[in-house]
């Protein structure tokens, strides 16, 4: 969890997001035009796990419009201090938190099963409102990331699809570390493929309109290979203060 700020420090962190908030907004517009796309395209998300809610007002006042939480708890102590702003969680998520954040985020991008679909349709329908989803990909296969297999995508696409008072609007990824740009930029080109794969087999209660990839240290590349949300925490607020 975040603690208060003194002055002199909530000074220092807005000064560095307004030095960065500018460059990143450059560094996307121009990524965005070398993939044909515009710069309004993109959805900056600024991830803002530890961050301080003053910090996260301030961005929302100079222009950031999603943020992104990782945490049920430390968004539940956020939340009611924030002001108005596009709320996504991008964090895992357990089935028993689910109840805590249905209706108060309007897309949770990390669904990894279909339990878990499950878990917020039911959650969902007992508050009377419909919840964005994206289904998150371990498109790197690793046994230590959470997700669903690309081959067994179209199959659980199709169960999820049939629950009531979730959609599924796109596909998340956190491709695996990479030493090599063209490393991470295959994983991302990979992504970029299943989730216009999984758009033309026009499944029902489903609609590609976000692939959400990218992060502070390779956000340019994920835009270039069709991201349309890169989720920034670090590169907009600095080096995370860990507790």
């Amino acid at each position: 969890m975040t603690e208060k700020l003194s002055a002199d420090e909530f000074h220092k962190k807005c000064g560095y997001f307004d030095e960065n908030f500018a460059d990143i907004n450059a560094r996307v517009a121009a990524a965005a035009k070398k993939s044909g796309r515009s710069s309004e395209e993109i959805i900056i998300l600024a991830a803002s796990k530890t961050v301080d809610v003053s910090v996260i007002n301030y961005a929302i006042e100079k222009g950031i419009k999603y943020i992104g939480e990782n945490r049920v708890q430390e968004f539940l102590s956020k939340d009611p201090e924030l002001k108005t702003v596009h709320k996504h969680f991008i964090g895992h998520l357990q089935t028993n938190k689910v109840k805590d954040i249905i209706g108060k985020v309007e897309m949770i991008e990390s669904v990894d099963t279909v339990h878990l679909a499950a878990e917020i349709s039911k959650q969902s329908l007992k508050k009377g409102v419909t919840t964005d989803i994206l289904l998150e990909v371990n498109i790197g296969k690793e046994e230590s990331k959470a997700g669903f297999m690309e081959e067994n995508l179209s199959e659980e696409i199709e169960k999820i699809s049939k629950l009531p008072a979730i959609c599924i609007r796109g596909l998340m990824a956190i491709p695996p570390i990479c030493e090599k740009e063209e490393e991470i930029c295959a994983y991302f080109e990979k992504m970029h493929n299943l989730f216009i794969d999984i758009g033309r087999q026009n499944i029902d209660n489903s609609s590609m309109e976000f692939l959400s990839m990218g992060m502070s240290s390779d956000y340019e590349s994920a835009i270039e290979h069709g991201a349309n949300i890169v989720r920034i925490g670090t590169s907009l607020f600095g080096k995370r203060n860990y507790k």
